[in-house]
């Protein structure tokens, strides 16, 4: 649903990253149904494997490019893309100069620029510190607040529980846990 939070809890092996897998399309599940709209963005672990661009700047344009958008429509959504994320001031920065969190702001400010409507985290606070932590969840509170379906999917749910409108916990695949 728009303007929430799901958090997905479980250990290593529990299958968040095959379900992460199966909500953005990438796998066909074996059985059951998921249903979107087919514009589910991915922000991976390891930001830094997702940055095809140079700069910031250069990096949010790829998708609307793809798409096949017009220039000005695609200077427009990078413009606002950089200006949700906070990463303006770094626009022309060399993108493998920013700092952990700065990546995952990036990768998420390319979802933005493509207006995709729901955003999977996976394992958003790996290697981050306490700042970067509080920049992840700041933006998840503000992407919720303008609208976005977010998935968190984390075994760090100390961290951000506290945005969840809901939380499963997975187990071997099986979910234990919903509500």
């Amino acid at each position: 649903a728009a303007n929430s939070c799901t958090v997905i809890a479980g250990e290593n092996g529990s299958g968040k990253s095959v379900l992460m897998s199966i909500i953005a399309g990438l796998e066909k599940a074996d059985s059951g149904e998921i249903k979107t709209d087919g514009r589910v963005g991915l922000v991976f672990q390891e930001a830094e494997t997702q940055i095809l661009g140079e700069t910031p700047r250069e990096d949010i344009t790829f998708g609307p490019k793809n798409l096949g958008w017009k220039k000005d429509k695609i200077e427009l959504a990078v413009k606002n893309a950089l200006e949700q994320t906070g990463l303006t001031n770094k626009a022309d920065f060399p993108a493998r100069f920013l700092s952990g969190g700065e990546k995952r702001r990036l990768a998420v400010a390319c979802m933005l620029a493509m207006d995709l409507p729901i955003i999977i985290f996976d394992e958003p606070y790996a290697n981050l510190d306490y700042s970067g932590v509080k920049q992840v969840n700041e933006l998840i509170r503000q992407l919720k607040k303008n609208g976005k379906t977010l998935i968190i999917l984390t075994h760090e749910i100390e961290k951000c529980l506290a945005l969840a409108n809901k939380f499963v916990v997975l187990f071997r695949g099986e979910i234990k846990f919903d509500g």
